[in-house]
């Protein structure tokens, strides 16, 4: 086998190095080239008039409700109405039968006619006695006795007619009519039973009447808000029902999204809750189509200050360190720095921040590619959660 020279061996080995060394270099320098800078999407704090406004929960109490009781006894005749329906006041609701107060009323008038007759008798027999006495046919005595039975007849009179009256009240009382408007519910008794009528907590209980238009909202308020809220009452004319508070609400109900009933508050309870350190408040809504029942839950909004300017940013752009909150603001050279908030709460979308200013550009999108000190690469948006027509800021109780 031939040996190959030593010198024609070098030649490759030596390229095949410079090769190596070569790619090692390039592999070193793209390994260490640092990466560019993340882009992420900025805008400028949002500026509106908003109004602050503590919001509570509540439910929903009739202005009138009603229990529809006899106040005599005896058998239900009639139903006039269909479970569930509007009723007028005035409207009738349940016939008891009417048989043994008519005859009841018949015979008090009966009793009137006679005692009327005996009266007619007692007079004459007076004027009698009175002629007679003239002449002293009479005795006085005997005169007298004749001005008593004259007075005890009248009386009974006056007795017996009484009776009438309160036979024909009777009598009235089996025609049971809807005391208010509303909507009535259930029947608590069929045809055909027997109805315990008078004054006593023993009565039949045979319907309820809840009204409709307008209805209340009952909430509870603490005790430092019901202060703020006199306060804010004070420069205003002062009521004896609300102490002053006639101010102006917004409720929502559970399935919508947002405040759109208003109403005005028309009571303040006389006395804070001791073991709630609480104070119930009411207020007044418009219910025309009777879409609000008595008993529903809802959320309602209280204003607690005139409109202010205030800065709104979307959540997006809010980031938290430990307890703290911040969001990122951009420098001239487009380096990212913390800056700390204090939030407000969400208002369609939007949040209410203290600790910016309105010339400030913060970062809305894309927090978790930004580290702080580091340059971002901007690109400007709106700083709008959809369709701005927030108005309030809202603090929950």
């Amino acid at each position: 086998m031939p040996i190959l020279p030593i010198a024609r061996l070098a030649v490759p080995l030596s390229l095949v190095a410079a090769l190596l060394a070569g790619c090692g270099e390039a592999q070193t320098e793209a390994q260490g080239a640092p990466p560019p800078p993340p882009q992420v999407s900025v805008a400028k704090p949002v500026q509106k008039m908003v109004t602050e406004r503590d919001e509570y929960v509540g439910r929903f109490v009739a202005f009138d409700y009603v229990e529809v009781r006899a106040r005599v006894s005896g058998y239900l005749e009639k139903i006039h109405f269909k479970d569930g329906q509007i009723v007028k006041q005035g409207d009738p609701l349940f016939t008891i039968d009417r048989r043994p107060f008519q005859t009841v009323l018949e015979q008090a008038k009966a009793a009137v006619e006679q005692a009327k007759a005996n009266l007619a008798f007692a007079e004459s027999d007076l004027k009698r006695g009175e002629s007679l006495r003239t002449g002293t046919t009479i005795t006085q005595q005997a005169l007298d006795q004749r001005l008593q039975a004259s007075r005890v007849a009248a009386a009974a009179v006056t007795s017996q007619q009484a009776a009438v009256e309160q036979a024909e009240l009777d009598l009235s009382f089996t025609e049971l009519k809807a005391p208010i408007s509303g909507r009535i519910g259930d029947r608590r008794v069929s045809i055909g039973n027997l109805v315990s009528g008078g004054s006593t907590g023993s009565t039949t209980l045979l319907a309820t009447i809840a009204s409709i238009d307008p209805i209340r909202f009952e909430f509870t308020m603490d005790e430092a808000s019901y202060l703020r809220y006199l306060r804010m009452a004070s420069s205003a004319a002062s009521s004896a029902a609300n102490r002053g508070m006639s101010l102006p609400v917004r409720l929502k109900l559970i399935d919508e999204d947002a405040f759109t009933h208003e109403g005005t508050i028309d009571f303040v309870d006389n006395t804070i809750d001791r073991s709630s350190g609480t104070i119930r408040g009411r207020a007044l809504f418009a219910n025309t189509d009777g879409r609000l029942t008595p008993g529903m839950f809802g959320r309602i909004q209280i204003a607690t200050s005139a409109p202010a300017t205030a800065l709104l940013v979307p959540d997006s752009a809010i980031g938290t360190e430990q307890v703290r909150k911040f969001v990122y603001v951009l420098s001239p050279d487009n380096v990212a720095t913390p800056k700390y908030v204090t939030l407000g709460q969400v208002v369609d979308g939007m949040r209410v921040v203290q600790g910016l200013q309105a010339d400030d550009t913060i970062i809305v999108n894309g927090l978790m590619r930004v580290r702080p000190g580091a340059k971002v690469t901007p690109e400007q948006v709106a700083a709008e959660a959809g369709s701005i027509r927030a108005t309030s800021s809202i603090r929950t109780n």
